[in-house]
């Protein structure tokens, strides 16, 4: 938990810094920093001084912020910042979309310091007449300000399962804890949460509980009981903690895990079948018998079903699926081969090629696919012509020291406002791995958005089209696109659609996922790693892909190494040919 308050205090410090008008390059010093300690697979409390210096991005002047932080609960430049900074102004510029310029034009001006007389004075059209600022603003500091709302409400699964898996461990180095599990959406896997559930079983609850109220991140005890407690984090987050029986583990396992479509189908079923289901277990209505309970499996089983996965149970056909005996062998983390969207340090990455090699190479993955940003992305570093002929180079220098490993060179290659790619074809034939991403013009027209990705992918180069709505959980809407259309696009070119794994964009989500994989579609789960450590988010992927029905066919990164090879041969000249007899008609 101390990296997220860690990573939210260098988080503000940038925005305060922003406000002032102070270095940029500073200003994106702090934000990387938040993000590459965000991505750790351990605890900053646990690292020496020395260990954070080898964190991307982590000089000395930032460790010894951290270790301040630490030791004292704040970081004194921080704490000036706040002084010097108007409270108002960064509440202001706290709402999606208006940034440091916009919202100390609005404080000047007009002296709001509220998101609600924001909300007001846009609404009223009084934004109007200051410099820049015209109704098509107004419109959308208003879908920011909605957006806003919403992520109080709910936060990202990124943000919040770190935590809670966190609380799970605290929770079960206590010896009297038995079984132990998050539950709710969370384990669902859905891509915004509301609340965290634990269900836990113990011969001491009591002894659980106290421990329980008494964590250090604990901002506000809501209930404090023998069998339920709930807590208020610092974060904001509200955290529901349960100690069931063990013979009524699964049941309650399978009751708060939902969801509630889900499982008013099962009470239903049960009914029909003469049967009683709760928290409690599985029960004949005829003489109260209790049937099942102890696990989620005999609860299933008894009504006749085969286990459904937590990710499944949205009541979208599962239930079906289960009496028929067909519900899909859904993709895991193991049957992931390699990523094919990864960053070095040739544009806005943290690590040379030969170190990300590794990294995944220590993964089990058989490949990576280093794809860059190309030219027209300037604040990600993108690489000139020039610049990716040298990186070819080094890919070629890499692989000759690599045994059993393969890494691809590739591009993540811009979709300009025209439709056009950033890089010549000349240049793209040349890499083993083309994606294409849009990365600016999010609030271009429907028309015009669907267009650029459609022109993306009948290229013959790009083999996949990387976040294609372009959303960020909590903070960017998707952008306006036909999918439907991009999706019938796709399906008769063979181009492989992105589900990226990194926690704030879960792009594609689950609902077109699946439309993908019914289509035949094929897709790509990979991380868009910037820092070695991000190689991890891979498992978000993996979940999203899961809550889509997705299994290791569907995927193209479950293809072994020379299986993956013979595939990139075979799709360039499935497109080739789908275009050549196209211009034919």
């Amino acid at each position: 938990m101390k990296n997220q308050e860690i990573a939210k205090a260098f988080n503000e410090i940038a925005d305060l810094l922003e406000l002032k008008g102070e270095n940029p390059f500073r200003i994106r010093a702090y934000r990387r920093a938040a993000q590459n300690i965000e991505s750790l697979g351990r605890e900053v409390a646990e690292m020496s001084e020395e260990e954070l210096t080898s964190i991307p991005g982590i000089g000395k002047d930032l460790a010894s912020k951290i270790k301040e932080y630490l030791g004292t609960g704040r970081i004194q430049r921080l704490e000036e910042l706040r002084e010097e900074v108007p409270q108002g102004l960064t509440e202001i510029m706290s709402v999606p979309g208006v940034g440091p310029k916009t919202a100390k034009l609005i404080y000047d001006k007009l002296g709001i310091s509220s998101i609600e007389d924001l909300e007001a004075y846009a609404r009223e059209g009084r934004l109007q007449g200051l410099p820049g600022i015209k109704k098509k603003t107004e419109e959308n500091i208003l879908r920011g300000i909605e957006m806003l709302k919403r992520g109080r409400e709910r936060q990202p699964l990124g943000k919040v399962l770190p935590l809670a898996e966190e609380i799970v461990e605290r929770l079960k180095s206590i010896k009297s804890v038995g079984h132990i599990s998050l539950a709710g959406s969370l384990r669902r896997w859905k891509d915004s949460i509301k609340d965290i559930d634990i269900l836990a079983t113990s011969t001491n609850p009591t002894e659980v509980m106290n421990a329980f109220v008494k964590m250090p991140e604990v901002e506000e005890v809501l209930l404090k009981g023998v069998t339920k407690s709930s807590i208020v984090l610092k974060e904001g987050i509200q955290v529901d903690l349960r100690v069931v029986e063990e013979d009524s583990f699964g049941a309650a396992l399978q009751y708060f895990t939902g969801s509630k479509a889900h499982n008013i189908r099962i009470r239903e079923m049960a009914l029909k079948q003469g049967l009683k289901v709760n928290e409690y277990g599985v029960f004949r209505e005829s003489d109260g018998k209790k049937i099942a309970g102890r696990t989620e499996e005999d609860v299933y089983k008894a009504l006749g079903l085969d286990f459904i996965p937590p990710e499944l149970r949205e009541d979208r056909g599962e239930i079906e699926a289960a009496i028929e005996g067909t519900l899909p062998s859904l993709i895991s983390v193991e049957d992931i081969k390699g990523d094919l969207h990864v960053h070095s340090r040739y544009s806005d990455g943290s690590h040379s090629i030969e170190e990300l090699a590794h990294a995944a190479r220590e993964l089990g993955y058989e490949y990576i696919a280093i794809t860059d940003h190309s030219k027209g992305l300037g604040v990600a570093g993108g690489l000139t012509p020039e610049e990716l002929i040298k990186e070819m180079k080094e890919v070629e220098r890499v692989n000759k020291k690599l045994k059993n490993f393969k890494v691809f060179l590739g591009v993540e290659v811009d979709i300009r406002s025209d439709g056009t790619l950033d890089l010549p074809d000349e240049i793209l034939s040349k890499l083993d791995f083309v994606i294409a991403s849009i990365h600016s013009g999010f609030r271009q027209s429907i028309g015009q958005l669907t267009m650029r990705l459609l022109s993306a992918v009948k290229s013959p180069y790009v083999r996949v089209i990387a976040h294609p709505t372009g959303r960020l959980i909590g903070e960017r809407d998707p952008y306006a696109v036909d999918m439907e259309e991009v999706l019938r696009l796709a399906k008769e070119t063979a181009t492989a659609l992105e589900i990226n794994a990194y926690p704030l964009r879960l792009d594609l989500n689950d609902k077109y996922a699946r439309e993908a994989k019914n289509l035949g579609i094929p897709l790509v789960i990979s991380t868009d790693t910037h820092i070695k450590e991000q190689f991890r988010y891979m498992r978000y992927g993996v979940h999203t892909a899961r809550r889509a029905w997705i299994e290791p066919s569907d995927v193209i990164n479950t293809m072994p190494l020379k299986e993956f090879q013979r595939f990139l041969k075979k799709k360039i000249k499935k497109i080739f040919y789908i275009i050549m007899n196209s211009r034919a008609v």
